[in-house]
């Protein structure tokens, strides 16, 4: 009897033995499980963080366009998923690295800082008049009307009396309405390609300023310096009102035709004209420029200039340069009767002068227009088109004399400034004349004028059209758009060459989209011109007839510089077309963006060894995450250091291929009852690791391809050069790979010599779940043969299916929502590039290469991939 007791004693004791080992292994799987999911976590919250990163330092080295929005939105993306991978790296570290918060936490402000808005310091009167003005007084009445001061101040040239409400004038009235607030709400996600969202938000912006209340104060401020402009003058009068912004009419930025002007205006419409100038500066034009040049909003404080009128017989806009050559020794002046309004908005025909620099009594170059039309001054407002009687409108709309006075006074401008100047006058009727306007004159270095014999090349495409002139040279090439109304500039699509009767001032805010522009008329002195030049897109302007000889959707091509526009794409033209630079760099919004990069992308900790790869030696958030990564590599494979992940969690692949293989089952992977350290690959279940596996071992690496002299070189100077290249710097990781895996899922994480690769596959019962992840990056070569190297990478997946995008020399690649039997083909293939494109940087000498190891592999990959699933 005692025996049989103890004999069920013992089994119960075993039993229970059994069940607590059982309890305590699925524990501790649990527990690893865990670990392991906010490892992966981490991982993908890393790669997101990184490519936030490299978006970031394309954009500041690119030519891409980017507002305060883009840097915010990111700096704010990355610092959100930075907490999320701190949180992810204490999850699995028992909370041992409590302090990283407090790291992160004194590096954000110093990026916040850049952030902030810093505006401009707004000082003294509300009103000043145009005699106590000049050129130093930018900052406080705009560089327009500082300009004109010094110009009838300093230089003594006829401009016309008159005064400027100021930047302070501009403050008090954004503060008394309580506008900016609202103002920010609506503008910090714009975007300038998104025609239709920029009209809806300037509309609404515009609306709220020319409803808003003007200060008493400066109401009475704006109507006294007009009453003492009109007893200075000794008769009623009406004026001119200019926009004069803080940034405007600058050498790198003229905001040419972007705000509004109003002529012509009486003392009972003075406020309501300020109003409305003011609230040109959300036109869709001014916002679409600024956000293009990287100007931030609040750098841009518009003060108004006011003068009175000139009832002007003959206008226009003269250059002390050519803007094309700035060796060719010439004048160049554009004339309309009337105001010269139609000159700078390009819709009237216009008489072309070109005077000699030595001599401007000397005519280089004249083209009389027909004028049927033109601009005056209305009886009691406003301008009127009016036609132009008889004779009048064949002739010149000034006289030769007039033409050398102004060049005159072009070398005058010029030699004071220092700069070739862009100039407008106006002659009365009685021969006197004004200078209204004279700002530095963007010079592109290209022929503009035509006054120099330049062979034509040779096209084998019909000639739509040949003659105007070239607002801004170059070549484009791309399906035509015809734009006559507003409407028909949402409709306007990117990459499209914009064709138009007349090069209005709001057109330009299609140059971000457009890849060219063709115009019916207008000349190189217009405000669209001026932006096309800085925007450098290709434009021909004046040709009397693109309208009606090109039709939406008609691929062309148009040699600005040559005077024509052909049918098809000209490829000998546009390979000599160099490429465009950033139009940001150099402007406050990019400068913000290098200011913050600097506490965002430099990497300090290279070493994992060194004594300062530590929390506190984390000098930038790019040091956080690399921090984070490697602890977070430590803490989970390191097991003999954590007694709560014993080894037997992790199994050694026992195979014939000369790598260390490491196998984590999270549950399901492998078969059940398995034990010891080692495991064979008859033992995996994982559906997903043996399909990849499939793919690594089809066809043997045989090694490092044969690297030549430069190649080997350039490995070294890779090496030394990036320091984490150096083989002691590198993770204590880099000879394992490692697979985690269950049933229907495998992560491989794998390190070979510098190249670093992860898969990750999940095949499960819904095609709505089913994913393949993939990236590669790293290498020994120098960042061009890297870089060849991606390209080749992306090629080969790119034909199987995959969602492929570069990033220097890392390639991210995915295919989600797809049939097993097709997701396991593409395994493979990405199992094959694992182990076939490791040191293929070493080779890559130039893009033959790339298309010859292209061949290879795709021979190799149909040998084992059926491509026809």
């Amino acid at each position: 009897m005692f025996g049989l007791k103890q004999f069920f004693k013992e089994l119960l004791k075993d039993d229970t033995k059994k069940v607590e080992q059982k309890v305590a292994v699925e524990a501790l799987r649990n527990a690893f499980t865990n670990r392991y999911l906010n490892f992966k976590t981490l991982l993908s919250t890393n790669n997101k963080v990184l490519e936030l990163i490299t978006d970031m330092e394309q954009a500041f080295s690119g030519s891409r366009i980017f507002g305060m929005s883009f840097i915010r939105a990111n700096c704010t993306a990355i610092s959100v998923n930075i907490y999320k991978i701190i949180s992810c790296l204490n999850k699995i570290a028992n909370d041992k690295y409590k302090e990283l918060p407090r790291i992160l936490e004194g590096i954000l402000p110093k990026i916040d800082r850049q952030l902030q808005q810093k505006k401009l310091e707004t000082w003294g009167e509300l009103v000043l008049t145009l005699e106590s003005i000049d050129k130093t007084m930018a900052d406080h009445v705009g560089a327009k009307m500082a300009n004109l001061g010094e110009v009838k101040n300093a230089v003594g040239l006829p401009v016309p009396e008159g005064f400027v409400i100021t930047s302070a004038a501009y403050e008090r009235f954004m503060k008394y309405a309580d506008l900016q607030d609202e103002i920010n709400r609506r503008i910090q996600f714009l975007e300038p390609a998104d025609i239709a969202r920029l009209h809806e938000t300037s509309s609404d912006i515009q609306n709220l300023i020319v409803t808003a209340r003007c200060p008493p104060e400066l109401e009475d401020a704006i109507i006294k310096a007009y009453t003492d402009l009109m007893e200075k003058a000794g008769h009623d009068l009406h004026v001119s009102m200019r926009s004069s912004a803080l940034g405007e009419d600058t050498r790198d930025a003229s905001f040419a035709g972007q705000y509004r002007s109003v002529l012509n205006v009486s003392r009972e419409n003075l406020i309501l004209s300020y109003k409305e100038i003011l609230a040109s500066k959300y036109s869709v034009p001014a916002v679409s420029y600024r956000l293009n040049k990287g100007f931030r909003d609040e750098d841009i404080i518009m003060c108004v200039g006011c003068m009175a009128m000139v009832d002007a017989g003959a206008g226009g806009v003269m250059y002390s340069a050519d803007p094309g050559n700035i060796r060719h020794e010439c004048i160049i002046i554009n004339a309309a009767c009337g105001l010269g309004k139609s000159v700078v908005n390009g819709s009237m025909a216009l008489d072309l002068f070109v005077l000699s620099k030595e001599d401007p009594k000397i005519i280089l170059k004249k083209e009389i227009s027909l004028k049927r039309q033109q601009l005056v001054s209305g009886s009691s407002e406003g301008i009127l088109l009016v036609d132009v009687a008889g004779e009048q409108a064949n002739n010149p709309a000034i006289t030769v004399e007039q033409a050398a006075l102004l060049g005159e006074f072009a070398l005058c401008l010029e030699k004071h400034f220092g700069a070739p100047q862009d100039i407008e006058w106006a002659f009365e009727p009685d021969g006197s004349v004004s200078i209204l306007q004279s700002r530095p004159l963007m010079v592109l270095g290209k022929e503009l004028t035509g006054m120099k014999n330049i062979p034509e090349s040779k096209v084998d495409l019909p000639v739509i059209l040949t003659g105007g002139v070239t607002a801004s040279p170059g070549v484009a090439s791309g399906p035509a758009f015809v734009v006559e109304t507003t409407v028909d500039m949402l409709q306007f699509p990117s990459g499209a060459v914009l064709v138009t009767k007349n090069p209005l001032p709001q057109w330009a805010a299609l140059l971000n989209n457009a890849i060219g522009v063709v115009t019916d008329r207008g000349g190189v002195t217009g405000h669209m011109a001026a932006v096309a030049r800085e925007f450098n897109v290709p434009a021909l302007f004046g040709t009397s007839t693109a309208t009606e000889h090109v039709q939406n959707g008609d691929l062309i091509t148009v040699d600005a510089t040559g005077g024509t526009v052909y049918a098809g794409r000209a490829e000998a033209l546009l390979e000599k077309e160099a490429e465009k630079t950033s139009l940001m760099k150099g402007s406050p919004v990019h400068n913000t963006l290098e200011n913050v990069l600097k506490y965002i992308a430099p990497l300090n900790l290279t070493d994992p060894d060194a004594s300062d790869f530590t929390p506190e030696g984390c000098r930038t958030l790019h040091d956080i995450i690399r921090f984070a990564h490697e602890m977070s590599l430590r803490e989970l494979f390191e097991f003999k250091k954590d007694a709560s992940f014993p080894e037997h969690l992790a199994r050694r692949l026992v195979i014939d291929v000369p790598m260390q293989w490491w196998v984590v089952d999270l549950g399901g992977g492998c078969k059940e009852g398995m034990k010891g350290d080692t495991i064979g690959l008859e033992d995996i279940t994982s559906g997903p690791m043996l399909t990849l596996w499939e793919g690594i071992t089809a066809i043997p690496w045989k090694g490092p391809p044969p690297i030549d002299t430069k190649g080997f070189f350039s490995v070294m100077y890779g090496a030394t050069m990036d320091r984490s290249l150096v083989p002691g710097m590198r993770s204590r990781y880099a000879d394992r790979n490692y697979f985690m895996i269950s049933g229907n899922f495998c992560h491989l994480s794998s390190r070979f010599g510098f190249h670093f690769s992860t898969v990750e596959a999940f095949f499960g019962e819904k095609v709505t779940e089913n994913y393949i992840c993939f990236n590669f990056n790293g290498g020994g070569a120098d960042n061009v043969r890297r870089e060849r190297r991606a390209k080749l990478i992306k090629l080969i997946l790119e034909k199987f299916d995959f969602w492929v995008q570069i990033k220097s020399d890392t390639v991210f690649a995915r295919l989600e929502r797809q049939e097993v039997p097709f997701l396991k083909e593409r395994l493979k293939v990405l199992g094959h590039l694992v182990m076939h494109t490791r040191q293929l940087d070493m080779v890559m000498s130039n893009s033959g290469r790339v298309n010859n190891y292209l061949e290879k592999i795709l021979k190799e990959l149909s040998s084992f991939v059926d491509v026809s699933r």
